[in-house]
């Protein structure tokens, strides 16, 4: 197992703990580096955490026989029922959790999961042909669609989002995950599977082309700030809306944040980072957590809006080393987290 995936996990499982919560307890400003930290998370933890995915998809389909790289060991059917009666059950968890949580990025994977099965037996061109295509698509529809149809931004709601046409709109459009463009964060992670992750040669490239693509992007988005308030817009590393500097942004971040993780265990061993690689492990079962229980206990002692910065990262650190705890003491007599478990107990 690439235990360093595992880790990078981990990070994007820590990344969106410390955005959500600041979300959620008021998103208050405070010292300028509180600002610099949480505005360089938004959107990132999260891209690093669909890249994975991409990773994770296509090894399991390498795995069954049903990529170019794959051993053909298994019919390449079994894997797309399997991934389907995945994306099912992710889907349904996820519209569970969109009742209390809006942001809820779970449905958004299953679809995801269900357009990677399109291209699961595509060349890596294809595969980043695509993702480079799909941030253009969706600049082109920005100025043919309203971005801001269905929502009420004084309360970050999406007010349609229970409507058909609100539905489809919010998955494949204006939603926090919308398929066109993220979409692209799973194909790269499906192309970036079929390179032999152990290599540091592989690493280094990973490690350098998301430092390119970071430098890149905060350079865009600089210069745009400079010349003029319009340019500053489209050239945002914001991920409402995700525009392509933002995914340039995204991707780099994820490449760096894998790259460094595989690094980081190449020699094999786990060391001091055990209780990092098994709460890695049971991501999904966290996600949900820190949603369930997490913000539960926020809204308990009244800190749902109007908190500060440092508040909002004081108890999103507390979650984190409560989520490390539970984490290494479940994984001492479970192979798998709770929701994990259920997964592979239905779907396979």
């Amino acid at each position: 197992r690439l235990h360093g995936l595992d880790f990078a996990r981990f990070l994007a499982f820590a990344g969106m703990v410390f955005v959500n919560f600041h979300v959620v307890t008021g998103g208050g400003s405070g010292p300028e580096w509180t600002s610099v930290f949480l505005g360089f998370l938004e959107g990132k933890a999260a891209a690093t955490f669909v890249v994975l995915a991409g990773i994770g998809f296509g090894l399991g389909a390498a795995r069954f026989g049903a990529a170019p790289s794959g051993a053909a060991r298994h019919p390449g059917s079994a894997f797309t029922r399997t991934m389907l009666k995945r994306a099912a059950f992710l889907m349904v968890l996820g519209l569970l959790n969109s009742l209390i949580f809006p942001a809820d990025i779970l449905h958004y994977y299953a679809v995801y999961f269900v357009f990677a099965l399109v291209f699961v037996h595509s060349s890596n061109r294809v595969l980043f042909g695509v993702a480079a295509l799909l941030p253009m698509v969706f600049l082109l529809l920005l100025g043919l669609v309203d971005f801001e149809t269905g929502w009420d931004w004084t309360i970050l709601e999406y007010t349609e989002f229970w409507t058909v046409q609100g539905f489809v709109r919010n998955l494949f459009y204006n939603g926090w995950h919308p398929i066109i463009p993220w979409l692209s964060f799973m194909l790269l992670g499906i192309g970036l599977s079929r390179f032999d992750l152990r290599e540091r040669r592989v690493q280094t490239m990973m490690i350098g082309l998301g430092a390119g693509a970071l430098s890149l992007a905060y350079a865009l988005a600089f210069l745009g700030r400079a010349l003029d308030p319009e340019l500053a817009e489209l050239l945002s590393v914001s991920p409402v809306p995700p525009l392509p500097v933002y995914m340039i942004a995204g991707s780099g971040a994820a490449f760096v944040v894998i790259g460094l993780s595989l690094r980081f265990f190449s020699s094999g061993t786990i060391g001091v980072l055990a209780p990092f690689v098994a709460t890695g492990k049971q991501t999904l079962t966290l996600y949900i957590a820190h949603i369930m229980v997490g913000m539960a206990v926020l809204e308990a002692l009244g800190m749902i809006g109007g908190q500060s910065a440092e508040m909002a990262l004081l108890s999103a650190s507390l979650f984190i080393i409560a989520a490390l705890i539970y984490g290494t003491i479940w994984a001492r007599f479970f192979k798998a987290g709770p929701i994990e478990w259920l997964m592979r107990r239905l779907v396979g």
